[in-house]
């Protein structure tokens, strides 16, 4: 039976799942011990979708209430100079070839809820060119639309300056780049946007260029490398060969059809985060979070409604080039 209060799965040496309801876990639990205290809350919640997933997610009215409602909850256990980050899907008019702007009014939802302080910092794109055709009855059968191939990224925040550092997830610099800086030979001067550059403007290697807000899954050019920064993790979300998704594929364990991009919750740890900092994920599927969290040395806290998926993702810390100590409870 599933206990919605919350209990204590398994904790590994920097973290620890929580099973239960993350509603009822905050009310129980962790508005109790830890308001004010985490310095990233990261999580992709259920999408609002018009067909029914086992992972559980709302539609319509009922979701945007559902989801305004965990502003104050967000709101409450970040730090002040903590981050809120939050990956969420386009949906669609039922039965209509239109988009629907519920993705637009839940964001609209957190940031204007009076009972939190959240305003959103900035946006980013996670562009998957490798995701199946969606909506498939106007992609694929009617073929009226275009494939629905990125999902939204909201930065949310409680102050206008939460603790972020782009110097730690810089992209390695293009070829041209490098070339440039080798030879300091370029066009200065008065560009026709008004920019002026300077005769030294790309004299120095700064070690890489600052990140773009567009996250590219896999590479839209096939002659060129994916520039992801130094310090984030493979951002594939296909990859089948790393040891979690061997293991699953050995014991016929069933994937979580919804899993949050490792190269995602990478980044975003690397630029809002230190290591020693806690991290929170509410909707923790099969633990993506905790898992990049222990790799860098962060401290986390995951809830996960689904029993299933929460004893899956034990799986993710077995794995021996992770060196954690995990104990089941």
């Amino acid at each position: 039976m599933m206990n919605f209060m919350g209990r204590e799965l398994y904790k590994t040496k920097y973290g620890k799942l929580l099973l239960g309801d993350t509603i009822e876990v905050y009310k129980n639990h962790l508005s109790r011990y830890y308001s004010g205290k985490f310095q990233l809350i990261i999580t992709s919640p259920p999408f609002p979708l018009n067909n029914k997933k086992k992972y559980g997610n709302l539609q319509g009215d009922e979701y945007l209430r559902w989801f305004t409602e965990l502003a104050p909850m967000f709101s409450d256990l970040l730090t002040d100079d903590g981050s809120l980050v939050m990956e969420i899907g386009n949906s669609w008019e039922s039965g209509r070839p239109v988009q629907s702007l519920l993705h637009l009014e839940c964001l609209l939802g957190l940031v204007k809820n009076p009972e939190s302080e959240l305003r959103l910092i900035q946006e980013f794109i996670s562009y998957n060119p490798s995701k199946l055709p969606s909506p498939a009855q106007w992609v694929t059968v009617n073929r009226l639309r275009t494939v629905d191939s990125y999902t939204h990224v909201w930065w949310m925040a409680k102050s206008d300056f939460p603790k972020a550092d782009n110097s730690k997830v810089l992209r390695p610099y293009s070829k041209k780049m490098e070339k440039l800086i080798a030879s300091k030979k370029y066009n200065s001067g008065r560009r026709p946007s008004e920019h002026a550059i300077s005769d030294s403007a790309f004299a120095n290697n700064n070690g890489g260029s600052i990140a773009h807000n567009l996250f590219e899954l896999e590479q839209i050019d096939p002659n060129r490398d994916v520039r992801l920064p130094h310090s984030v993790l493979s951002f594939s979300n296909t990859n089948s060969n790393d040891y979690f998704h061997r293991r699953c594929r050995k014991e016929g364990v069933d994937l979580h059809p919804a899993r949050m991009q490792a190269g995602l919750v990478s980044f975003f740890t690397n630029f809002l985060t230190d290591e020693g900092d806690l991290i929170l994920d509410p909707f923790g599927g099969s633990n993506t979070t905790g898992y990049v969290a222990e790799k860098l040395k962060r401290r986390w806290i995951v809830t996960e409604i689904n029993e299933d998926y929460a004893y899956n993702s034990i799986i993710r810390f077995e794995d021996p080039e992770l060196g954690s100590v995990l104990e089941i409870i």
